[in-house]
């Protein structure tokens, strides 16, 4: 019954986030842009960009709106507002210095029930943030250690990422959207006998440009990620020293190294398992085309930049 409820919800917040964008699109192009001076709805190929811009940003920022509720409803998690025990108060106070030192408004701070350990940061804003850290992190990694992984996902919160990653993903899904349009009108028209575009062939080859762009557009957004992940590691470098997120990152990545065999045989698939994965502290690959996809860059990687900027200090 849950899952026919959570299927429900995904289907009428989709529905939702299309007409949202309609409406808006519509009210944008027919009434807004005129008022000051710029007309799309004369020029196709105008028009067509803007309804491009409308659902690549608009879906972009929906998307970021909508982040911390999301994330709350895919955990069983539960904020810390009155830290009531040791880990908690470690949790709690450390973000709240950090926010202090960064000039930021204190992130909510949450905890999930996960053995992985991991943390994330996310929200619409540098002052409309969350943190989370799962209960894997703070039992597997010693205090100075959970420190410098909360600084480093502040940095995230402090550098803005969620905002630019939004901008630059809005930016990808634009020009996807308007090419992918452009060239199936092309191509439907140049097959049509009767003068009138095919629309058969104008949707078929429509939606196969847009999942072709949009792997190419892919590659961008996470390198992007890969270097905002270089950024949030030197962030955490500044708060509290190279050493103790060189430390954390290499017990991360041994557990997650320990676990891998056995989620791979017991689930083998080319999919993400997390769909959280790129907010999130680990999760990249060297080697292969498959690195040109991962959100996060090799610990190897990220541990000699590490300490590339300890030798410099």
């Amino acid at each position: 019954m849950r899952s026919f409820k959570g299927l429900f919800l995904l289907i009428m917040t989709n529905l939702l986030v299309f007409l949202t964008l309609i409406i808006s699109g519509n009210i944008l192009i027919n009434f807004v842009l005129p008022m000051f001076g710029i007309d799309m709805r004369g020029n196709f190929a105008s028009y067509q960009f803007a309804w491009a811009m409308v659902f690549g940003f608009g879906g972009a920022f929906i998307s970021l709106l909508m982040s911390k509720p999301m994330v709350k409803r895919m955990y069983r998690m539960q904020q810390v507002t009155q830290p009531s025990t040791p880990k908690e108060r470690l949790v709690y106070e450390t973000v709240r210095e950090l926010a202090h030192r960064s000039n930021l408004k204190m992130p909510e701070v949450w905890v999930y029930l996960d053995d992985s350990p991991n943390a994330f940061a996310t929200g619409p804003g540098r002052n409309r943030s969350m943190v989370a850290v799962s209960s894997g992190l703070v039992n597997s990694l010693s205090d100075d250690e959970v420190k410098s992984v909360l600084a480093h996902e502040m940095g995230h919160v402090a550098n803005g990422d969620m905002v630019a990653t939004t901008l630059l993903q809005g930016l990808m899904n634009t020009f996807v959207y308007f090419l992918a349009g452009m060239i199936a009108r092309l191509v439907a028209s140049a097959t049509s006998r009767n003068g009138e575009p095919n629309f058969m062939i104008y949707f078929a080859v429509n939606i196969v440009l847009q999942i072709l762009f949009s792997i190419l557009a892919m590659i961008v957004v996470m390198w992007h990620s890969r270097r905002r992940e270089f950024r949030a590691d030197a962030h955490s470098a500044r708060m509290y020293g190279a050493e103790p997120m060189i430390r954390a990152l290499q017990k991360i990545d041994t557990i997650a190294r320990q676990a891998q065999p056995v989620e791979e045989k017991s689930s083998p698939t080319l999919a993400p398992k997390d769909a959280l994965a790129t907010l999130k502290i680990h999760g990249g690959k060297s080697g292969g085309i498959s690195s040109l996809f991962a959100s996060h860059p090799p610990t190897s990687a990220r541990i000699a930049a590490l300490r590339g900027l300890s030798r410099k200090s």
